[in-house]
């Protein structure tokens, strides 16, 4: 909850604010942010640059990490499933804390989102198969989805037991927290919704079935972490990856008013984006799902410092997620706190690369 009270509207963006156990100087969340700079899946030298010149946002959620080999959908993405990725990530931990950071990673399982160049020739897997419309972008260029493996019941148990490990290295790696990434299309995300949810098990129907894998990975975390180090990312009115839902109101609704009774550090909520509301996106209000959640409420989506301001003085939300602006202005909050220009990011550059449109963007003085 924040240090102030949430019936006050005292607080901005650069009110403190307690999230789990930390005590936050600001409400800025650097956002999780796919940056393709992990050759051989590990984090690099030029990766603790990057997040350790953030260090003063109040939050970093990483990258989305995958908890296993057949969670990877992207090239040069890093893991957090082998002890040499767990001790390259110890020194980004180490450089954030170093500068008085908090830096959460945010564990990642692709699903349908993926090719069997990623895997040896298998198939994706997902909650039923059903091919995503669009294009993998694999190793060797971009090629057709395929149609996934839906997964078998007794597999899920699995999948959890690979979240577990993942959180636990997270913990050895120094990592303050875990995010649990529900949202955008990925495994956990294509569970909740009815348009790739087709399952006739526990895991599929009805949207307490649909919920169920979620919310036990998510309790599955919590005996890991602890649940006060334990986020939730979802995007309850994306399309994004070809995802849809006949009624996600009820579903995301229903998701949140179960994570009351866990007592986790936060919800992250991607709102509807332009291009979610331009591929026909049923948008649920934030006014919502604030009223359907009870604890610490982050939000991101394009947000700029005005509507930022405006969302925390409506209490709306408890702090703001950025993303783009985080890739361009490692000194963002600085930047905020003095009314300073901005940087401009430089879209070609965001995915893959070396150092340029990375970790070359000036800060202050």
């Amino acid at each position: 909850m924040t240090l102030e009270s949430n019936t006050s509207n005292k607080a901005t963006l650069l009110s403190p604010i307690a999230i789990g156990p930390y005590h936050l100087s600001n409400r800025l969340v650097m956002a999780p942010l796919t940056r393709m700079r992990a050759p051989e899946s590990c984090p690099t030298d030029l990766m603790t640059t990057y997040y350790e010149q953030r260090a003063s946002a109040g939050l970093i959620i990483t990258e989305a990490t995958p908890i296993s080999t057949q969670g990877v959908g992207y090239p040069a993405t890093p893991g957090i499933y082998t002890d040499t990725q767990v001790q390259a990530w110890k020194k980004i931990t180490a450089a954030v804390h170093a500068k008085q950071g908090h830096i959460f990673l945010q564990l990642w399982h692709v699903g349908r989102i993926s090719h069997p160049d990623f895997h040896n020739g298998e198939l994706p897997v997902a909650p039923s198969a059903i091919a995503p419309k669009g294009k993998a972008i694999t190793p060797t260029g971009m090629k057709d989805f395929v149609t996934p493996r839906a997964l078998e019941t007794a597999e899920i148990s699995g999948i959890i037991e690979d979240y577990k490990k993942a959180a636990s290295n997270a913990l050895e790696a120094g990592f303050d927290g875990i995010e649990i990434h529900s949202a955008n299309g990925y495994l956990l995300d294509e569970f909740l919704r009815d348009g790739t949810n087709k399952r006739t098990d526990n895991y599929g129907g009805s949207i307490e079935n649909r919920a169920r894998f979620l919310l036990e990975v998510t309790e599955a975390l919590i005996s890991v972490c602890g649940a006060d180090r334990v986020g939730v990312r979802i995007s309850p009115s994306g399309t994004f990856n070809d995802m849809s839902d006949s009624n996600p109101e009820a579903i995301f609704v229903y998701l949140l008013e179960q994570l009351n009774s866990f007592g986790i550090a936060y919800v992250h909520v991607v709102d509807a984006l332009e291009g979610d509301i331009r591929h026909g996106a049923n948008v649920i209000k934030l006014e919502t799902l604030r009223a359907a959640y009870k604890g610490t409420l982050i939000v991101c989506g394009g947000y700029d410092q005005a509507r930022a301001e405006d969302v925390i003085a409506k209490d709306l939300a408890d702090a703001v997620a950025f993303g783009q602006l985080y890739i361009a202005n490692p000194d963002l909050a600085e930047r905020f706190k003095l009314n300073a220009p901005l940087n401009t990011p430089d879209t070609k550059t965001f995915y893959g690369g070396t150092e340029k449109g990375y970790t070359d963007y000036p800060s202050l003085g």
